[in-house]
């Protein structure tokens, strides 16, 4: 029989709402009792439907909004009884709203509505609902589901034995279960899901997007069963006000620990989370963390306040002062600001009360806390920014009227085309003035200019032409406070001219090996720069310098501007590249020769002492996704000891890997430079996945640094600084584990000892 088709003038009601009822199936647990009938009824089945929603309408949707476009099979009139009939593939359309069914009858005399068989209603927000049989009233507004379900667009579904829908679109179901998991394997199974909430009663709110339950119990792979006496949480994608999941946590230090946090949802683009935590063997602590988006940028705060003994350094002898509570916090604030295309605005402010706060509570394990302010412009051709910095040192032991503290640093750059010769100049202008409470005082000032050019021969040699001019201004105090001489620089206004020029070739040579391809590549720098009044001005950005295979080629091989390299020298290396099939490999080894016979400014063990510099050099390998090994190495000119070696792999997928990092500096630097100080370590890390979800993880920080390698070292061949193992579970909705950490070294009040990680996070739960 041809389809038909009908316009009522009525509105779909609980068929077009977000809701529906899901199918039973036998469970575990004890099945509720209806008391109407006096049986049991089934638990409610989160499994998938095999009906599929009705496609939208082929002719459209008609003018007038309330009346039902209407198609069937087959539709049938009962004069005697008047009812009508509609069957096979029923489908029902309303202002976007679907409904598809296997039967809908319509008792005109007594105003029911009854659908039947393979139920489906689907909503303009993409919230599917399905059900075995709707009663409802002939307005199609409110009615009862049996054996429905509700999978909702913005994540998870409800099912549940009963349900009923009132005229404001509220949903009341009865024996129910809600869950955002998936309910089938990667196979297209069915499974259970690794969570899921049952309650006697769940109320769900369109206009709220959000879910209220009574008698809930939460159920963890079946096997946890989790009372839940009064909750309610918004549907997947919302976010709403609320507890999140607890955290539980022991330490040597602090004991038990136990944090509940509250989320409070201020706006869709504001939130606070507020986080009291509880520990056995001290004082309550709490934690407060702010976000904020708007329409210029986003910053967060977060904060950390408690009321306890201080003790940055307990080698001290006690005393009243130390052992007196006093109030003890951290604050750390980040944001940033898009004023328009080119300004913005930054911020980074962290500040704690004290050196041993962070450690103490397992906030943070950085030794200095950096402050920063900034006003930045940046466009196609130029750059520039205000900066102030401040440095609180967390180092038990250090001083901190010796950190500086840099208001303002101001930096432009510009790039120019020459229009003459087809190369680029740079132009800079840089200020700075560095402030200390106990300490040496430093301003300077400079400006540079840098012209460049690079070309091609018609042999294939690349050639670059570099000039370089800059001329500073210094101006110091209290240099004696300055332990280091080197570093001091002479009191009062010191002015300086540099220039340098350089002259780079390089001459690739590349073909075919093994089926890949090869590429070697020559390369001669020649770098001249006069001598330079270097030690009449302080050094205070350019101290922790090292030659490496990253500044081998570099116009100045110091790290800042404080010091520049006024030497004549010959530099040479060869860069080598593989790439077959799976495989790469690329290299690149060097040395320099200087051809000037002064006395260099490079402190001993930097590999640049002598005229004729170490060998540098580094290697790295890949092997598909699966091995990466990246090796950098210093050998000695002389007798080619390793002065430095440093490895970095990585073996295994991305579930299933190992990765070794190992450092050994042997360099023989003057013990005054801390920033040298030679030093030996191990870090080791694994990870095995051994089930679908299931992996286990550990790492270890061990220090190998002797006395010989470093006299004011406490190690001595061997200490281990902390390692850890994990083991979790962690799907698409669910992450469970456990963490033992065990921490080596006494810092202040943060002892050393075992730290216990219990981790528990239920996803998709709102947000």
């Amino acid at each position: 029989m041809k389809r038909k088709a009908m316009f009522f003038p009525a509105a779909l009601g609980l068929c077009l709402s977000a809701q529906a009822r899901a199918q039973q199936a036998p469970d575990s647990r004890p099945l509720p009792v209806d008391q109407a009938a006096g049986t049991t009824l089934p638990a409610a089945d989160l499994q998938d439907r095999p009906a599929e929603p009705a496609p939208p309408p082929a002719n459209g949707l008609p003018d007038d909004p309330k009346q039902v476009q209407f198609t069937a099979d087959q539709l049938d009139y009962d004069m005697n009884s008047d009812v009508v009939t509609a069957s096979g593939d029923v489908r029902m359309y309303r202002e976007s709203n679907r409904l598809r069914a296997d039967k809908v009858t319509w008792d005109r005399r007594t105003g029911k509505v009854m659908a039947t068989g393979n139920i489906v209603v689907a909503n303009p927000e993409g919230d599917a609902a399905y059900g075995d049989s709707i009663e409802l009233t002939d307005t199609l507004k409110d009615g009862v589901v049996d054996n429905m379900l509700v999978v909702l667009e913005a994540g998870g579904r409800i099912a549940a034995a009963r349900g009923s829908r009132n005229d404001g679109g509220v949903i009341t179901v009865e024996n129910a279960a809600y869950t955002p998991c998936s309910v089938s394997d990667s196979s297209g199974c069915p499974k259970e899901p690794s969570w899921k909430i049952t309650a006697d009663r769940v109320v769900y709110d369109p206009a709220k997007h959000r879910l209220r339950y009574k008698g809930a119990r939460i159920s963890v792979f079946k096997f946890v069963t989790i009372p839940l006496p009064a909750f309610s949480h918004p549907a997947g994608g919302q976010s709403d006000s609320g507890f999140l999941t607890p955290d539980a946590r022991y330490s040597r230090t602090n004991g038990l620990q136990l944090a509940l946090p509250y989320f409070f949802s201020i706006a869709p683009n504001r939130d606070l989370t507020v986080t009291p935590r509880v520990f056995s063997d001290t004082l309550p602590m709490l934690q407060a963390d702010y976000r904020e988006l708007n329409s210029l940028g986003a910053f967060r705060l977060q904060a950390y306040g408690t009321y306890s003994r201080r003790a940055d350094d307990l080698t001290v002898t006690p005393t009243p002062a130390t052992l007196r509570n006093d109030f003890r916090g951290y604050l750390d604030l980040a944001g940033r600001y898009q004023l328009d295309t080119n300004w913005d605005v930054r911020a980074s402010f962290r500040v704690a009360s004290d050196r041993t706060f962070l450690r103490r509570y397992d906030i943070s394990r950085d030794d200095r806390l950096r402050n920063n302010l900034a006003v930045e412009r940046i466009d196609a051709d130029s750059y520039f920014v205000i900066n102030a910095w401040a440095v609180q040192t967390l180092r038990v032991g250090d001083r901190q009227g010796l950190q500086p503290v840099a208001l303002p640093e101001i930096d432009y750059r510009r790039r120019l085309d020459d229009g003459l010769l087809g190369g680029k100049f740079d132009f800079e202008v840089n200020t700075l003035a560095l402030t200390r409470t106990g300490g040496q005082d430093t301003q300077r000032a400079f400006t540079s200019a840098q012209w460049s050019i690079r070309r091609l021969t018609n042999w294939g040699q690349e050639v670059s032409l570099t000039a370089y001019t800059r001329g500073d201004v210094y101006n110091t105090s209290d240099t004696i406070a300055t332990t280091v001489a080197s570093y001091r620089g002479e009191d009062g206004f010191r002015f300086r001219g540099i220039a340098a020029g350089a002259l780079d070739v390089k001459w690739p040579f590349v073909g075919e090996f093994l089926g890949g391809s090869q590429r070697i590549t020559p390369r001669v720098q020649m770098v001249v720069a006069p001598h330079l009044a270097n030690m009449e001005v302080p050094n205070e950005d350019a101290r922790a310098v090292d030659l490496e295979d990253s500044n081998l080629f570099a116009l100045n091989r110091f790290a800042g501007y404080d010091r520049f390299e006024d030497s004549t020298r010959f530099t040479y290396g060869l860069d080598y590249a593989l790439y077959l099939p799976g495989i790469s490999v690329e290299a690149n080894v060097g040395q320099s020769y200087r051809l000037t016979t002064r006395p260099t400014l490079f402190p001993n063990g930097t590999g640049l002492t002598d005229r004729m510099s170490d060998i540098v050099g580094r290697t790295v390998i890949r092997f598909h996704d699966f091995v990466s090994l990246t090796h950098r190495y210093r050998l000695d000119k002389d007798g080619l000891a390793v002065r430095r070696n440093e490895i970095d792999m990585s073996v295994g997928s991305r579930a299933t890997y190992v990765t070794v990092g190992y450092l050994r500096l042997n360099r023989n630097v003057d013990p005054t430079l801390e920033d040298l100080q030679d030093r030996e370590e191990l870090r080791l890390g694994a990870r095995v996945q051994f089930a679908r979800f299931w992996s286990l993880s550990g790492s270890t920080l061990i220090d190998l640094t002797d006395k010989q390698e470093d006299p004011l070292s406490l190690a001595n061949g061997f200490q281990p600084i902390r390692h850890r193992i994990g083991l979790f579970y962690e799907d698409d909705c669910l992450r469970i584990g456990t963490t033992w950490r065990r921490d080596y070294a006494t810092t202040g009040d943060a002892q050393r000892g075992n730290s216990y990680l219990l981790t528990l996070a239920f996803k998709n739960l709102g947000r």
